[in-house]
């Protein structure tokens, strides 16, 4: 399978070298806008062939899936051009920055019933199965609330047309939050959701830091954090009502060697090892080439469905507004 990626940032050369680690898959095309950087990034993970125009990757009919690595607020236009070409989609997370933009890049990909998934590396990842199969054997009895934050420092790297920490890192454990909730009260968990939060700005005037409490249906709870100015620092527990989870190893970048604890509160506590043969790219990559080549049009739970990623943004959206 020949993917063509658009980009040359950090992101990419990790995808660079998933792809080039994956049997079935070859990198063979990337673009870039900056020669230089497109020169080092060829040199480095060598595709077979390279482009200065995003378009011109686009037109090249060999591509047979494109991963789009571009800032957040363009996503929808390279979502919508590859779709139109035909292409199978990869699309980094956050899939946008508004419901606006979502909507039109995901009209696009129905009308050309092409493959769509988005960036969401870490659920194709053997932790996340094993860490809802845990959920669903009830030991732990029913999901009651869940505590989430993820920060680092990476707002130096970030395209301010991004939208700051939201977009950029909220949506993992805002993610993770609806893929737990949405395996333990269904869908239907989401059709009231309130949202109340605090939000500081940086000096690119987008939030950088956020804190945020979630009530569904006035069941569940979440207390969800992130910040893109400091530290690097992940947390993710999830309290049910006879016990809880917690996860040790960070979630959302998980490797070969992954830990989560299961406590049955002032009973038992046992630590959960999940051995896996990479990290979420690398599962990633091999999910992705087997559902184009068994004909899907989308990646299966635990991974993000299309409706999953629109359900998401349109979380991430109402905390933006809610912490605006």
């Amino acid at each position: 399978m020949k993917w063509g990626i658009l980009g040359t940032s950090f992101i990419s050369g990790v995808m660079a070298d998933a792809i080039n680690n994956d049997e079935g898959s070859e990198l063979y095309a990337v673009a870039g806008r900056t020669q230089s950087t497109l020169n080092e990034f060829t040199t480095q993970y060598k595709p077979t062939t390279s482009y200065n125009s995003y378009d011109a990757l686009l037109n090249d009919d060999s591509v047979d899936v494109v991963y789009i690595a571009l800032p957040n607020h363009v996503h929808h236009e390279y979502v919508i051009k590859a779709a139109n070409k035909g292409k199978a989609i990869l699309c980094e997370k956050s899939l946008s920055i508004d419901m606006e933009k979502t909507d039109l890049a995901l009209t696009a990909v129905a009308e050309n019933q092409v493959f769509f998934a988005e960036g969401l590396m870490y659920l194709n990842h053997p932790l996340v199965e094993q860490l809802l199969s845990e959920l669903e054997s009830g030991e732990i009895g029913e999901v009651r609330s869940i505590q989430a934050s993820y920060i680092a420092a990476i707002d130096q790297f970030v395209n301010p047309a991004s939208k700051g920490a939201l977009y950029n890192l909220g949506c993992y454990p805002m993610s993770l939050i609806h893929s737990v909730m949405q395996q333990q009260y269904g869908d239907q968990i989401f059709d009231n959701v309130d949202i109340s939060a605090l939000g500081r700005r940086g000096l690119d005037g987008n939030i950088c830091e956020s804190s945020a409490l979630m009530r569904f249906n006035d069941v569940v709870s979440a207390q969800i954090h992130t910040a893109e100015d400091h530290g690097l620092k992940h947390h993710f527990t999830i309290l049910g009502s006879k016990g809880c989870i917690t996860l040790t190893t960070n979630p959302w970048l998980p490797s070969i060697d992954n830990h989560f604890s299961v406590e049955l509160y002032e009973t038992s506590h046992r630590e959960v090892t999940v051995k896996a043969q990479g990290d979420g790219f690398h599962y990633q990559v091999r999910n992705i080439r087997g559902a184009i080549q068994a004909g899907h049009k989308q990646l299966h739970p635990p991974c993000a469905t299309i409706n999953d990623s629109r359900a998401i943004m349109d979380l991430l959206t109402r905390w933006e507004h809610a912490a605006s």
